[in-house]
């Protein structure tokens, strides 16, 4: 009895040490699938342009991650980054005033990825009195020019090429500021990094409580420099035109010579995400690169008809005949020109205390990504 009493004792104790075992084996494997498993919880802000409609339609996810997308105009995406609240993680902001943040302001709470939500070609953006007596870039020297923002992307963007294409200086031009902006609605307010004015420039405020279309109609300004359209423009008064008459042309021809296509946003994510998980650059800009893919997809198949445009499917193909398949290309060495050429820009223009780099401003991970 004694002798069954221990054989029994010892079968117990050994099934249920196997049992143990296994148990805790199987909640540690589990636990390790639940880690591998996990996503990465992401808000992400920006346009809700046609090229990312693949991301926040949510047709193309961003690996590892789960996001909840937010429409945000640029002037409230740079506000949200700027000030500290990191109110998203991955955002679309404005180039030119991430550069004079982190140059100025050793602002370093987002790095960026080789990916640039919006583009445009600059001349269409100089607006003129009629009555100015301005019939060519270089008429601009000696003239008052307004603008709601001094050092956006756009501004110095259309400063540099009037110096590199025309010879007219910063310093040639007397700067109007606005107070108010009749495109704010549209675009956000200006933050305070495209308000900076550097030392050597004359620059004045206008008229309170004129925004940048009033003062140009008004004749306060000769010129007015500003990425929107003004209200005045847009209402058609005819005391209000473009400096460039056929822009398209003068575009296009300055394209065909530089080989730029400047660049006015580009993402950003949170610098804690990408030294915490340094797969995620790189996952962020495939998936905005595949978006976009299937943006042209879309465009090759049947894109004339998502356009109100009379003669889209001819500009498309014009479009790529002068700039290529890849029109929007992502990715740094197929944009180190561009980058350099405004990096040169803020540094020459008095704006960024330092020329940078673009190994100082996008992510290490991020630098040897390309589009196939």
């Amino acid at each position: 009895m004694k002798l069954f009493n221990k054989l029994t004792f010892a079968v117990l104790f050994t099934l249920i040490t196997s049992l143990l075992f296994t148990g805790c084996q199987n909640a540690e494997s589990d636990n390790k699938n639940n880690v591998a498993n996990e996503k990465l919880q992401l808000k992400v802000a920006g346009y809700d342009l046609d090229r990312l409609e693949g991301i926040f339609k949510g047709k193309v996810p961003i690996e590892g991650c789960e996001i909840e997308f937010q429409k945000l105009g640029i002037g409230d995406a740079n506000t949200a980054a700027f000030s500290g609240a990191g109110t998203y993680d991955i955002t679309e902001i404005g180039l030119h005033p991430f550069m004079l943040a982190y140059a100025n302001n050793d602002f370093r709470d987002y790095t960026l990825i080789p990916v640039f939500p919006i583009r445009a070609f600059r001349h269409k953006s100089i607006f003129i009195h009629t009555d100015s007596g301005i019939n060519t870039p270089e008429d601009l020297k000696g003239k008052r020019i307004g603008t709601p923002g001094y050092s956006s992307s756009s501004l110095t963007w259309i400063r540099g090429v009037l110096k590199d294409e025309y010879g007219v200086d910063p310093e040639d031009i007397t700067w109007v500021l606005s107070n108010e902006d009749s495109s704010a609605e549209a675009v956000g307010k200006i933050s305070a990094e495209e308000q900076v004015v550097p030392e050597g420039i004359n620059a004045v405020y206008g008229t309170a409580g004129k925004d940048e279309s009033e003062l140009l109609l008004s004749g306060e300004v000769d010129a007015l420099f500003h990425a929107a359209e003004p209200k005045s423009y847009i209402e058609g008064n005819p005391k209000v035109k473009r400096l460039f008459d056929d822009a398209r042309s003068t575009e296009r021809a300055y394209y065909s010579e530089t080989g730029i296509f400047p660049i006015m946003h580009v993402i950003a994510i949170k610098t804690e995400l990408v030294e915490e998980n340094p797969w995620l650059a790189k996952a962020v800009f495939e998936a905005y690169s595949k978006s976009k893919s299937m943006h042209y997809a879309k465009l090759d198949k049947i894109g004339w008809a998502y356009s109100s445009l009379p003669w889209f499917a001819q500009e498309y193909e014009e479009t790529k005949k002068l700039m290529g398949d890849n029109f929007w290309p992502y990715g740094i060495e197929a944009n180190r020109k561009t980058l350099e050429t405004l990096f040169r820009y803020s540094y020459e223009q008095g704006l960024a205390s330092k020329h940078l780099t673009i190994e100082e401003l996008f992510c290490t991970e991020s630098l040897e990504l390309s589009e196939e």
